[in-house]
């Protein structure tokens, strides 16, 4: 049976965006409009602006928010290339953005698309069905050093090499199609002691490889830049994070905007110029309750921070 789709941290994203009725938002990371059909239920000369990668995720939710199409506009798009969706969109500053990095419960549940390590399904794991590059490719032609290296970068694994090695060792003999093929090859690879841990073995290296699919890490740093530079004065940004790249990634660009000034430390007078564009509003992340935790699961690992243009 299909999980509904939960928005994460509704409830904090929704106050940490702080909206104005009037005010121009945007939702980089649409989904199944959860977060997008609770931004737009308070604007009322304002408008939405929704990017997804997912043309699925599009066509639902603009079911979702029919009612509020009047206010919104849907974008099939990276969230990476936000300045020149803007730009074509003839919007130069906006009051609020959220992006929510995670993959999506229908993502995840809808088997054909090859996220889980929990169903069997052919090797995919594109958010955008567009693009050219799956999981198979990155899985049956990508070298063993290469492998190694988003398995330890992306997913912190810790038997990267030897998972690498059993890919590429396999693969020879025929291409690997399938995700519990790859899972019966990564728990091959580890040790007893780690295949009796809580988290499924196979979590680290999914998530590793669906980053490289996607570029994930580089989206988010393109975002990030461009998002700041496209807030107004008093706009918030607010991000949801899942794992600790994304977040730390999230947590630098935020306190770097907040510093502003790129010296050393050693200098006794600026002559960067660069001045503080943030203000960080959370300190430390704020995660999911338990009683959000009970009823999703997935809630566990989120975090979200929230920083407004100064």
């Amino acid at each position: 049976m299909e999980q509904l789709h939960k928005p994460v941290l509704l409830k904090e994203c929704i106050e940490g965006l702080n909206i104005k009725p009037e005010g121009i938002y945007l939702d980089g990371t649409l989904g199944r409009a959860g977060h997008s059909l609770e931004i737009v239920k308070r604007l009322s000369s304002g408008r939405l602006i929704a990017i997804d990668r997912d043309m699925t995720a599009i066509e639902e939710s603009r079911k979702t928010l029919e009612p509020f199409m009047d206010r919104v506009t849907l974008v099939h798009g990276n969230f990476r290339d936000l300045k020149s969706i803007l730009d074509g969109l003839n919007i130069d500053r906006v009051d609020g953005m959220l992006f929510d990095l995670g993959v999506s419960s229908p993502q995840l549940d809808d088997k054909e698309r090859g996220f889980s390590y929990m169903a069997d399904a052919p090797l995919d794991m594109r958010m955008d069905k567009g693009e050219t590059l799956s999981a198979y490719e990155v899985v049956n032609g990508w070298d063993e050093q290469r492998l190694r290296k988003i398995l330890f970068e992306y997913g912190e694994e810790r038997y990267a090499a030897r998972i690498a090695e059993a890919i590429v060792k396999r693969r020879q003999r025929k291409p690997i199609e399938t995700t519990l093929e790859l899972v019966e090859i990564i728990k091959s690879a580890m040790p007893a002691a780690a295949l009796r841990e809580k988290q499924h073995p196979a979590k680290r290296s999914f998530q590793a490889i669906r980053i490289a699919v996607n570029d994930e890490l580089g989206s988010i740093s393109d975002m990030l830049s461009d998002a700041v530079d496209r807030l107004r004065a008093g706009g918030r940004l607010a991000v949801i994070s899942f794992h600790s790249l994304e977040d730390r990634l999230v947590k630098n660009a935020m306190q770097s905007g907040e510093k502003g000034c790129t010296c050393p430390k050693d200098f006794p007078v600026c002559v960067c110029g660069f001045k503080p564009k943030l203000k960080v509003i959370t300190r430390k992340p704020i995660t999911a309750s338990e009683e959000e935790i009970r009823e999703n699961p997935r809630a566990r690992s989120a975090k979200l921070r929230i920083a407004e243009r100064i």
